[in-house]
């Protein structure tokens, strides 16, 4: 049953609903779409050959969706997080063709994107401040090694990234462009922030310090003081707390402007082992629109 007949060329019409839908504004989902028509027939060229490779270009079943509406169904699907059964509904296909449209545009937005794990490639004299944190999601609750996936400060079953966002140096008049600048591999709630960065080996542009909050004492970055058991801070060592704080609110935008993509924000009902494309490519919408 098709509920509304979506497309792109019918919604781009109305900028504001068309934000509303993807998270994206008209233009910034026109110049992605240019990146993307290129990535996804050279991939479709590469699947070709391995394929079959006496079988002409061309030939075969035809997509059922034009890359525009590919790219359209993905951005929804990210955006508000609905069912693939639903979303199938409203551009008149079922929910095995949304499963693999959106599989296949994930995979060529990484490519784009080029999000980073570990190495922050911003240039030294472009870069103020680096800011370290982890997010967790909830997530289903696994079938086994479910006390890994637990959190105890969230109280159910999560998954965890190492998001580093990142402060570039003001130009002129304008404001200050605050950037996604790496995402780590997904963890377990149970996993400590500490251990994450310690297994990262984050690596930061040379004079350029990373700052983090107090799960991330005993690594190189800059943390706040911590009270010592027992005993106070001192008037000082409380004021330098709140000048980290007054900084590091930018990496608390950051990740929170990434969870207007409800995919990384409700529950996360897809197969785990497709969290970090999926965060990475957040990540990079993210980029495409703040900053």
């Amino acid at each position: 049953m098709v509920f509304g007949g979506m497309n792109y060329d019918r919604l781009r019409r109305k900028p504001a609903t068309f934000r509303q839908f993807t998270g994206l504004s008209v233009v910034e989902f026109d110049n992605l779409l240019a990146q993307l028509e290129p990535a996804l027939a050279a991939r479709a060229a590469k699947a070709r050959r391995a394929r079959s490779p006496k079988r002409k270009a061309g030939a075969g079943r035809k997509p059922k969706l034009a890359v525009a509406d590919r790219l359209f169904a993905t951005l929804i699907y990210y955006r508000v997080y609905v069912s693939q059964a639903f979303l199938g509904g409203l551009f008149g296909v079922d929910a095995g063709t949304v499963c693999r449209v959106v599989a296949a545009v994930g995979l060529a937005l990484t490519g784009i994107f080029r999000i980073p794990e570990r190495k922050v490639t911003i240039a030294e004299d472009e870069l103020q401040a680096a800011f370290v944190d982890a997010t967790e999601q909830p997530t289903n609750r696994p079938s086994k090694k479910q006390r890994r996936h637990y959190s105890g400060k969230k109280k159910r079953h999560t998954i965890k990234h190492q998001v580093v966002v990142v402060r570039k140096k003001k130009r002129g008049r304008g404001k200050r462009k605050v950037r996604v600048a790496a995402v780590g591999k997904a963890a377990p709630g149970k996993t400590h922030d500490k251990k994450m960065y310690d297994r990262s080996r984050l690596e930061l542009p040379d004079g350029v310090s990373g700052t983090g909050d107090s799960g991330y004492q005993g690594t190189d970055l800059e943390v706040p003081h911590r009270k010592p058991r027992g005993g106070t801070l001192t008037g000082e060592q409380r004021a330098s707390n709140r000048r980290l704080s007054k900084r590091r609110i930018v990496v608390e935008h950051g990740i929170g402007k990434m969870k207007i993509w409800r995919i990384v924000a409700d529950r996360f009902r897809n197969p785990r082992r497709k969290h970090t494309v999926i965060m990475k490519n957040v990540a990079g919408l993210h980029n495409l629109m703040f900053s």
